[in-house]
């Protein structure tokens, strides 16, 4: 029952517009004054948005003192494609600089924090623990900690707050596609991990950050929410969203998700097992230079309209099953599935046959744990 009410959510965000909602950027007396007669960094993206501009004009039109844009994984404008070195570089717009925090440096260094006296983190999650942009908040927030900077986190939305699923992050596979012990599905807001993660001392210095969050006035995590922006180049709908927490972990297999097509993160393809109807060829495209399986002719699974929400493994072992039956290789980077999965246990599970039943068993009493763990922190009502 309660795998079809989320079912119910995760489908109806297709069809509704967001709920009469506020996100925190949209709630200017709530956090400009914080940001008066300070040196702000702002760590923003496209998503950024206010009702009618992007946070940072509206920040430059209220005369705060904006002194640099710190850009996560896609860039200042969401232009990078995914795994895509971003530059320092000057915002023409603006004239401000642009420091990346998705090339040589994750964390923001000394010398980025020296001029800085509060960091303003404003950037749409998506719920998954292997989108890197809370990787970038766990950063941002332990840099500030150990060097006597502020941090504001305007909250927003989570499209897949309805759901808490998947393996947590285990001891021995932290990464940048999962920081910190969450399952791969936490049903929080970047505010709400925000204030887990300073809580539960996953920073070095966690004691000693000054932490200030704005959440979305009038917003349940259950609330259907259609983006208004793309939150990164290849989850352009709610249709990609929805199927991203199940697909991802495919970017480690031979199987295609559709990069480099006009539907990614909605279809699954490949040239020599057939995995549906749909024929499609990949092409590199600004949004997927290089994609999986270049110029071959998939033979994909049209996902756009199917009833897969959350996280559902089924997919994956059915797949995989295929894979094994044509005696063609599945796991081609075991070690990035391992890290995408935040253990290896499910990529075992699957080698083994066990059952979706079976798997999902594995992880009930972690999922258990942490629910309790993260109700000190939660913002929203379920």
């Amino acid at each position: 029952m309660i795998r079809l009410l989320f079912l119910w959510l995760a489908l109806v965000t297709l069809a509704l517009p967001a709920g009469a909602i506020t996100v925190g950027a949209a709630q200017p007396d709530n956090y400009l004054p914080l940001l008066q007669n300070k040196r702000v960094a702002a760590v923003v993206n496209q998503t950024s948005q206010t009702s009618d501009a992007h946070l940072v004009d509206f920040l430059l039109n209220q005369n705060i003192n904006v002194i640099k844009v710190m850009a996560p994984e896609h860039g200042f404008r969401g232009q990078q494609a995914a795994g895509e070195t971003v530059i320092d570089n000057m915002d023409t717009k603006t004239g401000l600089p642009v420091v990346s925090l998705y090339g040589k440096n994750k964390k923001p260094s000394p010398d980025m924090l020296s001029d800085v006296d509060i960091l303003l983190f404003d950037i749409q999650d998506v719920g998954a623990r292997f989108y890197t942009y809370i990787s970038t908040l766990h950063y941002v927030m332990e840099a500030a900690a150990e060097h006597g900077v502020e941090v504001l986190v305007l909250d927003r939305p989570n499209p897949n707050g309805a759901f808490i699923d998947g393996p947590v992050r285990q001891p021995g596979f932290a990464s940048f596609v999962g920081m910190d012990p969450l399952p791969l599905l936490h049903g929080m807001t970047v505010a709400e991990l925000a204030r887990m993660i300073k809580g539960e001392r996953w920073i070095n210095a966690a004691e000693a950050l000054t932490l200030h969050t704005v959440p979305v006035a009038d917003y349940t995590r259950t609330m259907p929410v259609r983006l208004p922006i793309a939150p990164s180049p290849n989850l352009p709908n709610p249709a990609a969203i929805r199927l991203y927490p199940s697909l991802c972990l495919f970017e480690a297999t031979s199987v295609s998700v559709g990069r480099g097509t006009e539907y990614p993160f909605q279809l699954i393809g490949h040239d020599k097992i057939r995995l549906g109807d749909l024929t499609i060829t990949p092409q590199s495209r600004p949004a997927a230079p290089s994609p999986k399986l270049e110029g071959a002719q998939l033979m994909a699974r049209d996902l756009r309209r199917s009833t897969l929400a959350g996280f559902d493994i089924s997919l994956l072992i059915s797949t995989y099953q295929q894979f094994t039956e044509a005696g063609e290789t599945f796991f081609t980077h075991p070690d990035f599935f391992d890290k995408l999965a935040g253990t290896d246990a499910l990529r075992k599970a699957i080698v083994a046959g066990q059952s979706a039943q079976q798997i999902e068993q594995q992880w009930k009493a972690d999922l258990d744990a942490f629910k309790q763990r993260r109700a000190a922190y939660l913002l929203y009502p379920e």
